[in-house]
């Protein structure tokens, strides 16, 4: 008695005899395979052609979306350009935070942002963004080797935002001179009452150019 073949075997054989269907080419035409599209019985040949036909319409998906990403990833590339090339136009630097929060809350829509500065030239001393912040503060800061993206968890930063008692997520991004993992001269802070407007899923390579850039124009305040 025969031992029956079982389907692994069958595959491993056509596997090691690619040339098998060549030698029998007109088995192919009676061989009938059940179709997931129509339910009907087709052949071989049918059968690879829709098969084929689900890979292009897969693969064709797949662009779209990559388009789509490109489309999005080239709009937010621009944004960043016209806030930098906004920050390079300021002559006087006092007004730099203050072309800085607003740039950044009409080209990506934050809802709020301001920022905190320390250890800045003394003329700046009356400034707004020189108000008082505690040691705990600035410790922070410190800790901070990426930026924050999450849930407000009642941080005394973001309660330096107008209205923060609405603040439900938020992004800090400590400030430092550029190139450098020295302490902290500030804080960068953004807000959203929409809870899942700055989650911790989100990537942070874009919030860390948002970071480095405004390191840079706002270093330029330091004493």
């Amino acid at each position: 008695m025969i031992d029956p073949l079982d389907s692994t075997t069958v595959a491993q054989y056509l596997t090691e005899h690619p040339r098998f269907f060549e030698e029998h080419a007109g088995w192919l035409g009676e061989i009938k395979l059940a179709s997931p599209l129509t339910g009907r019985a087709v052949s071989l040949q049918e059968r690879q052609m829709e098969v084929m036909r689900e890979k292009y319409k897969a693969l064709e998906l797949r662009m779209d979306d990559l388009i789509h990403l490109a489309q999005d990833n080239a709009a937010i590339a621009a944004k960043f350009h016209g806030w930098t090339q906004s920050l390079l136009h300021v002559r006087n630097d006092a007004d730099r935070p203050d072309v800085l929060l607003k740039g950044l809350k009409s080209a990506f829509n934050v809802p709020q942002a301001t920022l905190r500065l320390w250890n800045l030239a003394p003329e700046y001393g009356d400034a707004w963004f020189m108000r008082e912040v505690s040691d705990d503060a600035r410790i922070f800061a410190n800790s901070l080797i990426a930026p924050y993206c999450g849930c407000n968890h009642d941080f005394e930063a973001v309660r330096w935002l107008d209205a923060a008692d609405a603040i439900r997520s938020t992004v800090i991004l400590p400030l430092r001179v550029v190139g450098t993992d020295g302490a902290a001269f500030g804080l960068l802070i953004l807000g959203s009452p929409d809870p899942e407007r700055f989650s911790a899923a989100m990537g942070t390579d874009f919030l860390i150019h948002i970071g480095e850039t405004a390191s840079a124009a706002l270093s330029a305040l330091q004493g």
